[in-house]
């Protein structure tokens, strides 16, 4: 498995959260989470030992902001719980959260940044997958402990031991797909359209594919486009040609919202799939996405009280029901909090041993880890009905 350090320690370049998708409230931080605006040269004003210091990166500006302001919010959430519960053996947990922009060069720096200058002892992050494979090689040279609650790219944990994930992997979610088209939904054609540049999108098409036609389906077509692309109208025509039952896209939501209204406008009768890239597509496509199906982590609507309280503290929180970007970033975060607890030590190894032998309840579904860092649990599969999420059935490999 994976040798890890500390634990996560988040220096935190909050923005203000009003008007932002997910977290449409401006929180006012409470004594239990450091949430404060610093600048380039600015230290630190804590001495070391005085907090258990953890790094949180994430995405707050760019196309995925959304997605970094939902995994900020709900992290600072769990530490807000676990501080004002008295935190971890007496001392008090110190976020320190920056925003990288989804890049990946900026993210290299940010955690140099985090381990040099701030001196966390664990990392929450990357959000994206493409930041967190930058990431990662460089945590495990420092022998930081590192979750990314939501990359899901394969290649993020297998050759890192301090490297570990909150959700679960581009393959399972591509094939948990498939396996939903040919036997829940009786596809025998699907089409997959995905972007060839990118890393998730890629992941996922190869893995439906392959677990689509080992079901005995037969893939229509197999379409590939650039992030650079607008206009889809030749593919969407090719496709309609060969009448799929199902267009997989695993793509981010504000591409497959582009993607969605063309299907529309091109008269396309299918049924469109997604990955968890899917989440949030609803609350700006809604319409163009009624009726279709995508993998995620979680589901609000879930009856189970831990997911239940999950959502309630958040809505209190934040003003608006969490997304399941959120749902990982509060079980990265509970996870990691829960080593520190366990191994009650701030030392690599000591915390290390304690992910190792996870076995936690989350929001996401139960919790241990596979001998490389995965998550072993289910794959909610959500359905877009009247502009809301509901959870259509949990699929298991």
């Amino acid at each position: 498995m994976k040798l890890r350090k500390v634990l996560v320690v988040v220096i935190s370049t909050v923005m203000v959260l009003s008007g932002a998708g997910c977290g449409s409230k401006k929180v006012t931080p409470s004594t239990s989470v450091e949430s404060a605006q610093k600048s380039e040269g600015e230290k630190n004003t804590s001495t070391s030992g005085e907090t258990i210091k953890v790094g949180l990166i994430t995405p707050k500006t760019g196309q995925v902001a959304q997605y970094g302001i939902a995994v900020e919010n709900a992290s600072m959430l769990a530490v807000k719980e676990v501080n004002e519960a008295g935190g971890i053996h007496g001392k008090q947990i110190e976020l320190i959260s920056y925003d990288n922009k989804a890049d990946a060069t900026e993210s290299i720096n940010l955690f140099n940044r985090l381990v040099d200058n701030d001196n966390i002892v664990a990392l929450i992050g990357p959000v994206i997958s493409s930041t967190s494979l930058a990431v990662a090689p460089l945590a495990e040279e420092k022998g930081i402990p590192m979750i990314t609650p939501t990359g899901t790219n394969l290649d993020i944990t297998p050759d890192y031991d301090y490297v570990f994930r909150a959700c679960y992997t581009d393959p399972y979610q591509g094939g948990i797909m498939a396996k939903f088209a040919s036997e829940n939904l009786k596809a025998k054609k699907a089409a997959i359209l995905y972007n060839t540049g990118d890393d998730y999108s890629t992941g996922l098409a190869v893995a439906f594919k392959e677990t689509f036609e080992a079901a005995g389906g037969t893939i229509t077509n197999y379409e590939g486009y650039t992030a650079d692309d607008k206009d889809f109208k030749a593919i969407l025509s090719n496709i309609k040609a060969n009448a799929p039952d199902v267009l997989f896209n695993p793509d981010y939501y504000n591409t497959v919202g582009l993607i969605a209204g063309q299907v529309k406008e091109a008269g396309l009768k299918t049924i469109m799939l997604g990955g968890d890239g899917w989440d949030d597509v609803q609350k700006e496509y809604g319409e163009v996405t009624e009726g279709y199906y995508f993998a995620n982590h979680y589901a609000s609507d879930d009856t189970d009280p831990i997911v239940q309280n999950f959502v309630h503290s958040y809505k209190e929180m934040y003003g608006d029901t969490p997304n399941a970007l959120a749902a990982l970033g509060y079980d990265a975060t509970k996870i990691m909090i829960k080593a520190l607890e366990t191994a009650n030590s701030e030392e690599g190894p000591a915390i290390l041993e304690a992910l190792k032998a996870t076995d936690l309840d989350c929001v996401a579904g139960h919790v241990t880890f596979d001998e490389v860092g995965d998550p072993q649990k289910a794959v909610s599969i959500l359905k877009i009905e009247k502009g809301k999420l509901k959870l259509e059935t949990k699929i298991s490999k």
